[in-house]
């Protein structure tokens, strides 16, 4: 277990509650060590970090070798994984979880298809255990503000909504890229955060249109995997909203890329920029604000049925999410929009 900082473990209160035993699975995905870190620091919690890749350990945790490992680091094994693996690695893995009565972070998107995103939610469902999408950026004070003007009526009927989650190319983790490993390109990265936002407040739309290219980081990118998007959908309602996915920020930008929102409305109109808060000059972007992954990580329940389920509803929306990015892409092929089903 790890301790509070400077506390002897000798003098610990002997009356504590068992650490909370978790595995992150991979370091995979570059969130790997964003989950890590708040779950490192909590004295309640004792962390094993699987590194079946090679990418490197994380300072201070128990690192094993493979997931096999990691799942019996203990003689009771863990009561939650954290997955942060390549994408199409994710089913297997959750699929384990749930076989062994354990609770899941999964981090986005939830799966590779929609197929495999419904029998994982299916089978957690089961077996009675949380399953969780890592959605951080639905804690984002500013996304909670959009999502409460939008709830209480101060913007009136909303009419329109435009997002843009746009990023660097990621670099050091060439799965991203690989369109068997990641499920697409940038479509796939850039899309999902946006649409559970949407989703919260609007539900699941009525179709989805997207165009795509490969303009930008064409050379760096894998086989087939677009590096620039443009995903537009439309509710029943009649509200339209867009989502900007690319791969577009320069690869020498101060930061990884950003998130924003804009919402208009028959009463007024609200923008929001979920990682604005920064200082810095030319070259330089220091964030500070809200942790939003600290929030996430500390939504892992013990094991066992708590029903602790946290936003993302046993898994369904990061469902839901796998289906407008299965619609995206599908979009892509044909050129048209494409319905979803109720």
């Amino acid at each position: 277990m790890l301790n509070a900082p400077g506390q002897d473990p000798a003098n610990a209160p002997t009356d504590a509650p068992a650490p909370l035993r978790v595995a992150l699975m991979s370091r995979a995905h570059t969130h790997a060590s964003s989950y890590a870190a708040p779950l490192e620091a909590r004295a309640d919690v004792d962390l094993v970090v699987a590194d079946p890749d090679g990418y490197g350990d994380v300072r201070g945790v128990r690192v094993a070798g493979g997931y096999q490992d990691a799942w019996e680091a203990w003689p009771e094994g863990p009561d939650a994984i954290v997955v942060t693996s390549a994408n199409a690695h994710h089913r297997e893995l959750v699929l384990e979880a749930a076989r062994r009565g354990v609770h899941v972070l999964c981090e986005k998107p939830l799966a590779t298809t929609v197929a495999d995103a419904e029998e994982m939610v299916s089978a957690c469902r089961e077996a009675g255990v949380v399953l969780m999408t890592a959605f951080p950026v639905h804690f984002s004070p500013a996304v909670q503000a959009l999502r409460g003007a939008i709830a209480d009526g101060t913007l009136g009927e909303i009419v329109g909504l435009t997002g843009t989650n746009n990023g660097k190319l990621p670099a050091g983790r060439e799965w991203f890229t690989d369109v068997e490993l990641a499920g697409g390109g940038s479509l796939v990265d850039h899309t999902v955060h946006l649409a559970e936002i949407l989703d919260s407040v609007l539900g699941e739309p009525e179709s989805v249109h997207a165009v795509s290219n490969r303009i930008l980081y064409a050379d760096r990118a894998g086989e087939g995997a677009e590096t620039g998007g443009l995903v537009t959908l439309t509710y029943a309602s009649g509200v339209v909203a867009t989502i900007d996915c690319s791969w577009s920020m320069p690869a020498d930008a101060p930061t990884w890329g950003g998130l924003t929102l804009q919402a208009l409305g028959t009463g007024g109109q609200l923008q929001i920029d979920a990682f604005a808060q920064h200082v810095g000059g030319p070259g330089q972007w220091l964030p500070y604000g809200t942790d939003l992954d600290a929030p996430v990580a500390g939504r892992l329940p013990r094991r066992g049925p708590r029903g602790r389920g946290g936003h993302a509803d046993g898994g369904g929306g990061g469902a839901r999410t796998v289906r407008v990015v299965a619609a995206a892409q599908e979009s892509v092929r044909t050129g048209r929009p494409v319905a979803l089903a109720g």
